[in-house]
């Protein structure tokens, strides 16, 4: 863990990665215990574009509010802070969790990149692709508070 913190920190002083810790809220409105972290990367600041990932959460909190309440903030902060003209998220082919969770925030597919990664065991990950462009903010932001005003079980 402390390596993985040392190589973000690194990158978010090159300019091309601004980590985030997450933690959750308690129903007094106090911090409560660290959740896992986010990520922008990918940062490409002359075309006001820039990619949201390397997230991760404990266990306890996956399928919460958390992650969408995560992901509204960053693209709110995104479009309406930073002027991005598209936000994109990417996530293994074969990762179908990620993909119907990236789907539900609102972001489309731009395509699959075959073969475009060695892993770790030498095999070839093809990468899904997906986005949210400007034009479409406005409707994903009204979906996504839509969703967390949405009572949960």
């Amino acid at each position: 863990m402390h390596a993985e913190i040392e190589r973000r920190l690194a990158l978010q002083a090159a300019g091309s990665m601004l980590p985030f810790a997450v933690r959750e809220i308690k129903s007094d409105g106090t911090p409560g215990r660290f959740a896992g972290m986010t990520t922008y990367m990918n940062i490409d600041a002359p075309n006001r574009r820039l990619e949201i990932g390397s997230t991760w959460y404990r266990q306890s909190v996956q399928r919460t509010a958390l992650n969408t309440e995560c992901k509204l903030m960053l693209l709110t902060h995104a479009f309406e802070a930073l002027d991005c003209i598209a936000v994109e998220f990417r996530t293994h082919f074969f990762n179908h969790a990620s993909r119907k969770g990236i789907e539900r925030l609102g972001a489309k597919l731009d395509g699959v990149l075959r073969s475009h990664q060695l892993a770790s065991n030498g095999s070839l990950r093809d990468t899904c692709v997906y986005s949210i462009i400007a034009s479409e903010w406005p409707t994903v932001k009204t979906h996504l508070q839509h969703q967390l005003a949405k009572p949960r079980p």
